[in-house]
């Protein structure tokens, strides 16, 4: 599907279309569709209208996007303090390991600080990937362009890398600053790292992108790379159990996230 963009020459529809996939549109439409056979079926219309509304309702609920998400893209674990003890040590004996850190979207313009910056997802995935460097001393890469909907706007990884310099006080090895989808990520980041003789790679996404993201790198990476998992973003929520299936803007957040993933590693992006 990705290529088939490409080919026809249609890359930059692809936000469009997937706003148009996601919910709430496609349940909002089956909503229609049920007014509608309200007249010629009424039985078939009200069974449509109610699954439709019950469906917006999990569409919205936490709890919903967290089964769901258990169920088809199961993060893996966090790393664990003994396996970043390991990571310093291989790091220290001079080991060919870097730290990849992907983006998760840019602001192009934040009049807060009158420069280009980082959405919050990309911020958080840079704070771990940090710190990761930091407890490890394995260098780092950032891996992000501008996407279908920015284009002409200062790259991802350009923003990632001036803001870990300025703010953070620590510097970005590799910087890759042309890729567009997760698909471009691996196999642009790993040209990259081609030369260094990197032949382990410490991945840093959140968990909910981290099966699309493992998928794409150890693709583009082959077998003599190891490709191994950082994912962040893994707490549990600590909210009473019954607000989780309560419709929240958290939850929609979620369910999106997820059946992005999903359309994502479907369509080969």
């Amino acid at each position: 599907m990705n290529s088939l963009f490409a080919s026809l020459g249609i890359e930059s529809w692809k936000p469009v279309l997937a706003a148009l996939a996601l919910p709430p549109v496609p349940l909002l439409f089956l909503v229609l569709v049920g007014a509608r056979l309200l007249l010629p079926r009424r039985g078939l219309g009200w069974l449509v209208i109610v699954v439709s509304v019950v469906l917006l309702w999990l569409s919205a609920c936490s709890g919903a996007a967290r089964a769901l998400s258990q169920l088809l893209l199961p993060p893996p674990p966090a790393l664990s303090f003994d396996r970043v003890r390991e990571l310093r040590a291989e790091a220290t004996a001079k080991k060919p390991l870097a730290i990849v850190i992907l983006g998760g979207g840019s602001e192009p313009f934040a009049p807060e600080y009158g420069v280009s910056s980082l959405q919050s997802p990309s911020l958080e995935r840079l704070r771990y990937g940090l710190w990761l460097a930091g407890q490890t001393g394995a260098p780092i890469a950032f891996s992000g362009g501008t996407g279908h909907a920015q284009e002409g706007t200062t790259s991802e990884a350009r923003v990632a890398a001036k803001i870990a310099a300025d703010e953070f006080g620590k510097p970005i090895r590799w910087v890759e600053g042309d890729s567009q989808d997760t698909r471009e990520n691996a196999a642009m980041t790993m040209a990259l790292l081609k030369p260094a003789g990197i032949n382990h790679v410490v991945l840093v996404t959140h968990g909910y992108h981290m099966a699309r993201a493992l998928r794409a790198f150890r693709e583009a990476a082959g077998s003599a790379v190891q490709v191994e998992a950082a994912p962040m973003g893994l707490a549990k929520n600590l909210a009473t159990p019954t607000l989780d299936w309560m419709p929240s803007t958290a939850g929609f957040r979620d369910m999106r996230q997820l059946l992005r993933e999903l359309a994502g590693g479907a369509a080969g992006a």
